[in-house]
């Protein structure tokens, strides 16, 4: 057990060994790009907009899916430390922000805290407070403060300082206050490039921390298709790429996953009641 999960120690001897094979999440990330139909999404949000949640918006709902998914299907929230893989002790979700929209506007990563019987309106509270901290004028979080002070060291003293934490971090050994400020470490990074007016990038993951998963949203857009009684219907999609660290599960537990996820976005008034059962991984 580190502090940031248990060790899962019943894998078949294959699992146990590729994160030796695969040493890096960089050698071991896959990625893919897939569409969501947002239609309902969209008609939510302007619901829930008239009825307070003013800032409500699909970066809410892709969060709060994943939260979801999570609740279900716990496997796809685990990470590797020191070639051994751990089920993680909740859920933490990072993202970049902009203090404004402006080009050089300075930008800060703020880290949400979550639970899998989280609902919309818990995440959505949670991200709204962080964001308005960390926009205030002048502010500097934590994790800005502590990478002010690396970048300060000389080259050589910065390099082996970074090394010091990777030595550290492979026995699990950084302080939870490091663990907590870190962009790092979590259980899924989510950037909205939609919100730029660009298609969602295939992202790389971190060779530093653990993050296992980087969701990219893009921009979305309206197609028109032919349903199954051979009307024209309009859709609204939005596009995305996931990039994830094939370590941490195999191919048919993220497909089941990734079908969730769509599946619970489909539908997404359901994240406004908390999930019947929460599934628990498998120590």
């Amino acid at each position: 057990m580190t502090r940031e999960g248990i060790r899962i120690k019943h894998k078949v001897p294959m699992d146990a060994i590729s994160p030796f094979i695969m040493a890096n999440r960089l050698g071991a990330a896959n990625s893919f790009s897939s569409t969501v139909d947002i239609s309902k999404c969209e008609q939510l949000i302007r619901e829930k907009r008239a009825e307070g949640m003013t800032n409500l918006g699909m970066m809410h709902l892709f969060m709060a899916a994943y939260v979801r998914v999570v609740s279900q299907l716990p496997g796809i929230n685990r990470y590797i430390r020191g070639q051994r893989v751990f089920a993680r002790n909740g859920i933490q979700i990072c993202m970049t922000i902009k203090k404004e929209l402006k080009l050089n506007a300075p930008e800060s990563v703020i880290k949400i805290f979550a639970t899998p019987q989280d609902t919309l309106t818990e995440i959505y509270n949670s991200l709204v407070s962080e964001i308005a901290v960390n926009k205030q004028e002048g502010d500097q979080n934590s994790m800005d403060n502590f990478a002010r002070v690396l970048v300060m060291l000389p080259r050589v003293f910065l390099k082996s300082a970074v090394g010091i934490l990777r030595f550290l971090d492979y026995f699990g050994l950084l302080p939870r206050s490091v663990i907590n400020l870190s962009p790092f470490h979590g259980s899924m990074f989510i950037t909205n490039l939609g919100s730029l007016g660009i298609p969602p990038v295939v992202h790389h993951l971190y060779s530093f921390g653990n993050l296992p998963i980087f969701i990219a949203m893009g921009s979305k857009r309206t197609e028109y298709a032919l349903n199954s009684k051979g009307e024209v219907e309009k859709r609204r999609l939005l596009d995305f790429t996931l990039t994830c660290d094939d370590r941490i599960c195999d191919g048919h537990y993220y497909a089941a996953a990734f079908k969730l996820f769509k599946k619970i976005l489909a539908n997404p008034e359901q994240l406004f009641d908390k999930p019947e059962a929460v599934v628990q991984d498998i120590y």
